[in-house]
């Protein structure tokens, strides 16, 4: 019972690492405006939400229980201000650091009508930093880093980030192709909204 807290941090941080990789996979996919598996538009990106918002729970059940196990020796000070935990403080800093990247990409979010629609997809680029954050957080910080079940999950999420950001920089990405082909029928209107600040199609509207 006296590791009871610590294990249950530990499961819930890497579940969470799972499906934060899920959603950052799953959000490309939504930009592409595909249909894995034959799912529609609406599906990919309620999966994608669902994954977030999962993922954000579980990190805040991580917090709370490292917060009341005190062989974790985590004090809130510790997940407002990186890099001055008492127990490895370079790697629980980065962890400190996702912490804040995820509560700007949440508030982003919340406030997304407010903003508008070029500064929300601003800060939502920030969720790109959050994940190499968690990852290096957990191989550092983790007490599970060096088996070979964590390694080989981490292996399988860095591959699929990558997978994942290759296709989006990539001329195969399908708003690449679109975008390129607009631009050869309708370069005027492409330049007027690469100046709004959006990805858009020819005959739609920007931000959609």
């Amino acid at each position: 019972m006296d590791t009871a807290l610590w294990d249950f941090s530990r499961a819930t941080g890497v579940v969470a690492l799972v499906l934060l990789t899920v959603s950052l996979c799953l959000g490309i996919t939504v930009r592409s405006r595909t249909r894995p598996a034959g799912l529609p538009q609406y599906g990919v990106t309620a999966l994608h939400k669902s994954a977030s918002l999962t993922a954000t729970g579980l990190i805040g059940v991580h917090l709370i229980t490292l917060l009341l196990d005190s062989q974790a020796k985590v004090n809130l000070t510790d997940l407002l201000i990186p890099f001055l935990g008492a127990r490895h403080p370079f790697w629980q800093g980065l962890g400190t650091l996702a912490l804040e990247v995820l509560g700007l990409v949440v508030l982003s979010g919340l406030a997304r009508r407010r903003l508008g629609e070029r500064a929300f997809r601003w800060l939502h680029l920030t969720s790109y930093a959050l994940w190499p954050l968690a990852l290096l957080h957990g191989l550092g910080n983790g007490t599970d880093a060096r088996t070979p079940w964590m390694l080989s999950l981490c292996a399988v999420c860095t591959i699929a980030v990558l997978a994942a950001g290759w296709w989006r920089l990539g001329p195969s990405f399908p708003v690449a192709r679109r975008s390129a082909a607009a631009r050869l029928q309708h370069p005027e209107a492409l330049r007027t909204a690469d100046a709004l600040g959006g990805e858009a199609l020819v005959g739609q509207p920007v931000g959609q």
